[in-house]
């Protein structure tokens, strides 16, 4: 409202000054047309003056031609008195004494005319000059005067148009800003409403929440920091994220400084190789040997500080505590980390030595040998700054091991330390690398230098560069984490005690059975059935019920006589296939037969009648054993799978091999129908093997959408953030533009001012000649 308040004053500022500047404008208009008036009245005077110069000039003319007639006048009678002196006489005397006075009144008023016109001429050569003076004069002033009616007319359309101009995006800007306004009060009603809501119910769980505190509570421990010590502090979920994310981005500059370290130390080794002495050519001395070696064991002690920094950063999750005393893995660290300062303590003789043996090479120049004492300088502060670490380090992994091993208050101080020591690391490796380049100049210029040595200066400038990245990211990395650092993560309430793993592990038990705890309550309910619909349901139940028993029963005796039927139909095919190899012998003995009875017939009747009889003989005898077969009562066995099996107890040595063919026939056909039931229920369970890992895939990209959508709703939540610091940054624009304006508008004011004054003075400068002219 304020600021819809100031618009509107400064609209109706603006307004008035637009309506003044409208009336300067008519002021000056009035001005530029009196100013053309003027002009045209002395140009109306200057014709007029023209007028009378060319009156005169006829005068003049007429004048000269009548001195020409007066002086022909003269000439002719001067030629008549010369005729006439030959015969002078007294009346010739008297003509002549005429004719003198007469010439001598005539020469006097040639004289006098001759006079008046040269006087005439010089008055009007003198009028002439003055006035085209003063027409030049006026000319000039009247140019300056338009040129100055031009600027101030350009001046002010500009001004008007820009103000115009500025009225719009001012009135466009009003509106936005009453809409915002409209918005702004719609939204602070709304917010009041929920403030009165909010209060309400706070006054509402305040007396709830006394009350219970006073019925129920018989004192408050976390007034008393002996008892509030005791308590388990809640699980700071957006600590344990921040905790996750300062580690991860740690690890990736760790990552960073150990590639940095590795190419360091690689080619310095690569370097020793080659300079002073090319061990391609000859040997190198036993120093650059002994250093060589050990520079080459640096991935052995590099390494395993990415390593347990990545166990460290797999350790803090976010179902994790993330304290000095419960961080383990911060003590794996802090021992790789020493045992690289042990090797950076190693091998840094071998490096003092190594550049001393560079300073006594024969083309060794003084600048080199001064930067080569440099550089042994910045190796020692490097190798300290490390140690520093290194000790640092160890006291922040101390907690972890022994839980009294450090006082709370004295961990803000190890950080700070900690990060001033980062600093110092950054600024001495920053040293070293701009000596080594300076040193690499200066062995670019000797006469003895090989492409090898300058591809590895290059590489070691490399790595020292990357190094100094590396380092300067790691420092400001965790001086703006300082108070992360520094803020203890999880206290009891009211209190600064800080925690031990005890009651970490009680907190992460409670946040697991409070997780349980919740998903158990948040599971949806069936939904109720109306009262009339869980009748009807009943009703249909009950004579479902019913007809289902009724059904039921049918079915069992259905399936009984199934079997039963079954049974029959196993028996009597097994009947059929005994009766059809019965049959089968029998038509190949009766052929026998019918082979001997020819055999017989083809010799004496008595023979013949013998066979015969034979024959009849042995078809009563088969007709009786097929009787004495088919009567006999079968033997029924029921096995385990349901089948029927029928033993005969006539046991004939051809019968046995039938007996088992059969069996043999009727198990291939079970074994069969089996195999056909578990291929069925081995498709049955492939397909619901398929459902079963369909299912998992849909359950995992449920998960991976939820995980988005989780993500999106993060970023939504960072954009409403995000767009509520423009909308105010906007704000603040908007007041700072608008006292820019209000400044602009009173500096147009002071200049509008200084213009009418300016064209005050000019119109009284143009009156005053204006008069003078006029005197004139």
């Amino acid at each position: 409202m304020a600021n819809v308040t100031d618009l509107q004053t400064k609209y109706s500022k603006l307004a008035q000054e637009y309506s003044k500047l409208r009336a300067q404008n008519q002021v000056l208009k009035k001005a530029v047309v009196d100013e053309q008036a003027s002009t045209v009245s002395l140009k109306e005077q200057l014709k007029h003056r023209d007028q009378s110069l060319r009156k005169q000039e006829q005068e003049m003319d007429s004048l000269s031609f009548r001195n020409q007639q007066l002086a022909k006048r003269v000439e002719l009678l001067q030629e008549e008195l010369a005729s006439k002196v030959d015969s002078p006489s007294q009346h010739g005397l008297e003509t002549q004494s005429v004719f003198d006075e007469d010439l001598q009144k005539k020469i006097e008023e040639n004289e006098r005319l001759h006079i008046q016109f040269y006087e005439a001429d010089e008055q009007h050569r003198r009028q002439e000059a003055e006035l085209r003076g003063r027409l030049q004069e006026l000319e000039r002033d009247s140019e300056q005067h338009q040129t100055v009616v031009d600027g101030l007319t350009a001046k002010y359309i500009d001004t008007i148009e820009r103000l115009q101009s500025d009225k719009a995006r001012l009135e466009v800007k009003a509106q936005t800003l009453e809409r915002e306004a409209k918005e702004c009060r719609v939204r602070t009603e709304e917010c009041q409403q929920q403030l009165r809501r909010c209060q309400s119910e706070l006054n509402r769980q305040v007396k709830q929440s006394s009350s219970v505190i006073q019925e129920k509570v018989p004192f408050n421990d976390t007034k008393f920091s002996d008892y509030n010590s005791l308590n388990v502090p809640p699980h700071n979920r957006r600590h344990q994220l921040k905790a996750r994310d300062v580690a991860g981005q740690a690890l990736s500059f760790i990552q960073d400084l150990v590639a940095a370290l590795l190419n360091f130390h690689s080619y310095t080794e690569q370097r020793v190789h080659i300079y002073p002495r090319d061990s391609s050519i000859e040997p190198i001395s036993p120093l650059n040997q002994k250093f060589s070696q050990y520079l080459h064991e640096n991935a052995a002690y590099v390494r395993p500080l990415e390593d347990s920094f990545l166990q460290l950063h797999q350790s803090i999750t976010e179902d994790t505590v993330t304290v000095l005393e419960t961080v383990v893995k911060l003590k794996s660290f802090a021992d790789n980390f020493s045992s690289y300062t042990h090797f950076l303590q190693k091998i840094l003789p071998y490096q003092l030595k190594s550049l001393e043996e560079e300073c006594e090479a024969p083309l060794c120049t003084a600048a080199l040998t001064a930067k080569n004492q440099e550089l042994q300088g910045d190796m020692k502060r490097v190798t300290s700054v490390f140690e520093k670490l290194q000790s640092y380090i160890n006291i922040l992994a101390l907690p972890s091991v022994r839980q009294d091993a450090m006082l709370p208050s004295s961990t803000s101080a190890v950080f700070t330390q900690l990060a001033a020591c980062l600093h110092s690391l950054h600024d001495a490796i920053k040293e070293m690398s701009k000596h080594y380049n300076q040193k690499a100049g200066l062995e670019q210029e000797l006469p003895t230098i090989t492409q090898k040595l300058c591809t590895t200066s290059e590489c070691l400038l490399g790595s020292l560069g990357s190094l100094t990245s590396s380092t300067g990211k790691i420092a400001t990395f965790f001086s703006n984490n300082l108070d992360f650092f520094t803020s203890p993560g999880y206290s009891p309430r009211g209190g600064t005690v800080t925690l031990n793993p005890l009651q970490a592990e009680s907190m992460l038990a409670n946040k697991k059975k409070a997780a349980a705890y919740m998903y158990a309550i948040k599971k949806p309910r069936p939904q109720s059935v109306p009262y009339r619909e869980a009748l009807s349901n009943r009703r249909i139940l009950t004579s479902s019920t019913e007809s289902r028993e009724g059904l039921t029963q049918q079915v069992q005796q259905s399936q009984e006589k199934i079997a039963r039927l079954e049974q029959e139909k196993e028996h009597w095919l097994l009947e059929a296939q005994l009766g059809k190899v019965r049959l089968e012998k029998e038509n190949q003995r009766i052929a026998d037969l019918e082979a001997q009875l020819a055999a017989a017939l083809g010799g004496s009747p008595n023979t013949q009648a013998a066979a015969a009889s034979t024959l009849a003989q042995s078809h009563e005898e088969a007709e009786k054993e097929l009787q004495k077969a088919v009567g006999k009562e079968t033997t029924l066995c029921t096995s385990l799978v349901g089948m029927l099996c029928t033993t005969p107890t006539v046991e004939h040595v051809g019968d046995e091999d039938s007996r088992e063919q059969l069996i043999k026939t009727h198990y291939m056909a079970r074994v069969g129908e089996l195999t056909t039931q578990l291929q069925i229920s081995d498709s049955k369970a492939v397909h619901f093997h398929s459902e079963c890992r369909a299912l998992a895939k849909r359950l995992a990209i449920a998960e991976k959408s939820r995980e988005t959508l989780s993500e999106e709703v993060k970023r939504a939540n960072q954009n409403i953030t995000r767009l509520q610091d423009e909308l105010t940054t906007t704000k603040r624009s908007y007041e700072d533009q608008l006292s820019m304006m209000s400044d602009h508008l009173c500096s147009m004011n002071e200049t509008l001012s200084k213009q009418r004054e300016e064209i005050d003075t000019l119109k009284l400068g143009s009156k005053g000649n204006a008069k003078k002219n006029k005197g004139r």
